[in-house]
């Protein structure tokens, strides 16, 4: 049983991590990864999105390892647990070819069976990710995806997750969902409504769906990623958004970005233009008083070294995570991705159409994947897996969810603009591939990947001199904390977050 904690403090220096592996796509930041950086001694963080189709999709898989199952075996509520498994585990798997089960989608008012499903899938993934050590793990969320969020940050929190990592948006409302569900109260999330008329509220009532089995729960530290230090003020300023710390992103770091600021530019590759405006003001945001880490072009001892100088009290890294062997990327593609690393033809591409979401996407421009012009033209726009879905108010005050990916007359039918749907790539789709959980369609198409990295390959290059052919996770933070003193480089304290 988890103590409840009803207030919270700020970490300090002396009990944070100098380096916090950031969180990737769907899976890349597997649990398999987050643990080895935690036991490590640095903050270890799992991919919180789309864990729901990660669980549903590897227990069809057969569970490969028994994880999965063993993970459930923990889950507070047996019930929900079994129906989990009684309705998508296959001891034999699905078969060589066979589609995926759908899975539900989560929305404003989303079923029971959407809601344990995703209970159960993000405190399977921290669960496994804590599993046989004392180190921190934290999750990491995109605020764009709102009616997942609450859910997914409950489930990880009946796993006791020490932190909880949020951008792509303004997070102003987490803290108190923290405090919330903490405090086995019910968790309410304003969902954004493109043409709303009222205020669409997500709610989710811990003992609606736990009831006896409700553990007492631990509240997670909260950072915020934020791009400027405009954001950061504006959270820091009022107790209700005030995160325990945040993380400066630079334009460079891998996935979605913060576009420009002010009308956006493009040069003459067609990425966008990025200038003094768009770099956060560190002496502002040293004047909050909370800790920070920089991302984005940060992936060497120098750079680390550089951002605890500037006040930082460490740095966030994706890449040379993602390219670790414990990452969840096929390992096809990550030794692809090597491989093109070590003979400097790899490229990763800000592609500012790609993502429905309208924020610019990291891309490598890797053969054979949906970054090639010729893939992306012979898949068929589908979209059945709503992510990224943005809803939408009807005339009647009914809610629809539309995607700028998906069929063209489907997203004009729902009021969305046909300019809008140009490059759209399905990044759903794409990102489970990525992992090995593409979907097969009926003809036989096979979901392709699309593989996001930082764009900054400086580090993994010099990191590579020392580990040819590639590295684990522990090898990179070695590296990075290898011009690291022994009090910045030691372990996270053990408890810092209860």
């Amino acid at each position: 049983m988890f103590p409840i904690v009803d207030d919270h403090q700020a970490p300090t220096k002396a009990s944070v991590p100098v380096v916090i592996q950031g969180g990737m796509g769907v899976a890349v930041s597997s649990w398999q990864l987050a643990r080895e950086v935690s036991m490590s001694g640095q903050l270890g963080i799992v991919s919180g999105t789309a864990l729901d189709g990660v669980l549903a999709r590897t227990l069809q898989d057969g569970d490969p390892g028994g994880h999965r199952r063993r993970a459930l075996a923990h889950f507070p509520s047996p019930e929900i647990a079994q129906r989990i498994l009684a309705a998508y585990y296959l001891p034999n798997g699905r078969g060589r070819g066979k589609p995926y089960r759908p899975h539900p989608t989560l929305t404003i008012s989303p079923s029971r069976t959407a809601i344990e499903l995703s209970l159960a899938a993000n405190f399977a993934e921290v669960w496994l990710a804590k599993e046989g050590h004392d180190g921190v793990v934290g999750i990491n969320m995109l605020e764009k995806i709102q009616t997942a969020n609450a859910s997914a940050i409950l489930g990880a929190m009946l796993a006791d997750v020490d932190y909880v990592i949020m951008g792509a948006g303004v997070p102003r409302e987490i803290p108190r969902l923290l405090t919330d569900f903490a405090a086995a109260r019910t968790g309410r999330l304003t969902i954004d409504v493109a043409g709303a008329t009222r205020a669409h509220v997500a709610e989710l009532d811990p003992v609606a769906y736990l009831g006896a089995d409700l553990p007492k729960i631990n509240r997670p530290k909260f950072l915020a990623i934020v791009s400027l230090h405009v954001l950061a003020t504006y959270l820091n300023r009022d107790p209700e958004t005030r995160p325990d710390g945040f993380v400066i992103e630079g334009p460079r770091a891998g996935g979605h970005s913060a576009p420009p600021r002010g009308r956006m530019v493009l040069d003459e590759t067609g990425e966008p233009i990025y200038g003094p405006k768009d770099e956060a003001d560190l002496a502002k945001i040293n004047e909050l008083g909370l800790p920070y880490w920089l991302a984005g072009a940060y992936a060497s001892p120098e750079k680390v070294a550089e951002a605890r100088a500037a006040g930082a009290a460490g740095v966030q890294i994706g890449t040379l995570f993602a390219l670790a062997s414990e990452s969840g990327l096929l390992p096809a593609l990550r030794h692809r991705l090597i491989a093109e690393l070590e003979d400097e033809t790899l490229s990763v591409r800000n592609d500012p159409r790609a993502s429905p979401t309208g924020f610019p996407f990291k891309i490598a421009e890797l053969g054979g994947t949906l970054a090639d012009d010729d893939q992306y033209e012979a898949r068929e726009r589908i979209c059945d897996l709503g992510y990224l879905r943005s809803p939408v108010e009807r005339p009647d005050g009914s809610i629809a969810y539309r995607c700028a990916s998906e069929p063209v007359h489907m997203f004009l039918r729902k009021g969305g603009d046909e300019a809008e749907t140009t490059g759209r790539k399905c990044l759903c789709n794409a990102l489970m591939a990525n992992i090995g959980l593409g979907q097969v369609r009926r003809n036989g198409y096979v979901e392709q990947p699309a593989v996001t990295l930082g764009q900054d390959l400086e580090g993994a290059r010099a990191l590579m001199a020392h580990h040819p052919g590639g590295w684990t996770a522990r090898q990179a933070i070695d590296w990075l904390l290898g011009q690291q003193g022994p009090d910045e480089a030691a372990r996270v304290l053990v408890g810092a977050t209860a």
